[in-house]
């Protein structure tokens, strides 16, 4: 493999990948990015990760409190860097009728995004609130497909549109008056990032992969995996204007942080120091 410098994403999934640049070039430069599941659960048991890491020179994490998780000496190489989000100008920005609380659910069905907690905490709360919970996501998981058709025969605050396009997401979140992010593991929710440049409120999980973007301050968490706890904050984010506008409020201030300006000056930051640490001759 011909290349100054190689980014590679997952640390197990591109392992082998990873190390074998590391072999053909010793003076190459191996950026490893971590994903959610690298950190949370692949590198306590993944030997092929772990190796990775401690061959890269450098080490990026999509949120910094992922920086925790790992060894000191894996610590000193690695950074924080935030996945942008460039919103098409033409994104509608109007939210759901003043008559329904509209929520979002936007991930593939999988175990680890928990993609039905919502349906399931709608569908707990008094039957005076109007609300609607759209899930849209392919099935990576197919057994979700079952329960999806079980959910929607018996729950009708519940509606599954299936696998859409990023804008048909976009536009799905943008009229939406709040997503639920009810991920088990996250390494920073490219979902959550769209969210906050639309400046729609968050009802996440309480996990460091939201944590670590949303802050430890930020109120509109529930426990992950909780209906009973999900159902709580949902009922209080219909009922409460003012914790509504909190939300929203909190959001807004996150914008800055998904900015593609900011991510691409981390990033040239990041390679200008990998050029200079090279040997001259490692670079053509």
């Amino acid at each position: 493999m011909e290349a100054d410098i190689v980014v590679a994403l997952h640390a197990k999934k591109s392992g082998a990948a990873a190390l074998r640049f590391r072999r053909a070039s010793r003076d190459g430069r191996l950026v490893v990015v971590l994903t959610g599941t690298d950190i949370y659960r692949d590198l306590p048991r993944s030997r092929i990760a772990l190796r990775a890491l401690e061959a890269a020179d450098t080490i990026v994490a999509l949120q910094p409190l992922a920086l925790e998780r790992l060894a000191p000496a894996l610590q000193a190489k690695a950074r924080s860097i935030v996945q942008s989000v460039a919103l098409p100008a033409d994104i509608p920005r109007v939210r759901g009728s003043s008559e329904r609380c509209e929520i979002a659910v936007l991930g593939h069905l999988r175990n680890e995004k928990d993609p039905l907690r919502a349906a399931y905490a709608a569908r707990a709360l008094p039957r005076a609130l109007r609300v609607r919970v759209t899930l849209a996501g392919g099935a990576i998981d197919a057994r979700y497909l079952r329960r999806i058709a079980d959910e929607v025969a018996r729950n009708a605050r519940f509606r599954y549109r299936g696998e859409i396009g990023a804008r048909a997401a976009l536009t799905c979140l943008a009229r939406s008056d709040a997503l639920v992010l009810s991920s088990r593991m996250e390494g920073g929710a490219n979902v959550l990032g769209e969210a906050i440049a639309l400046r729609v409120p968050v009802l996440a999980s309480r996990i460091d992969g939201n944590i670590g973007l949303l802050g430890a301050n930020y109120p509109g968490y529930y426990d992950v995996g909780s209906t009973a706890s999900l159902r709580r904050l949902l009922q209080r984010f219909i009922e409460d204007r003012r914790f509504r506008r909190e939300l929203r409020d909190d959001v807004a201030r996150l914008a800055p942080l998904v900015r593609p300006a900011r991510e691409r000056r981390s990033w040239a930051h990041l390679l200008s120091e990998l050029r200079a640490s090279a040997p001259r001759s490692a670079f053509r």
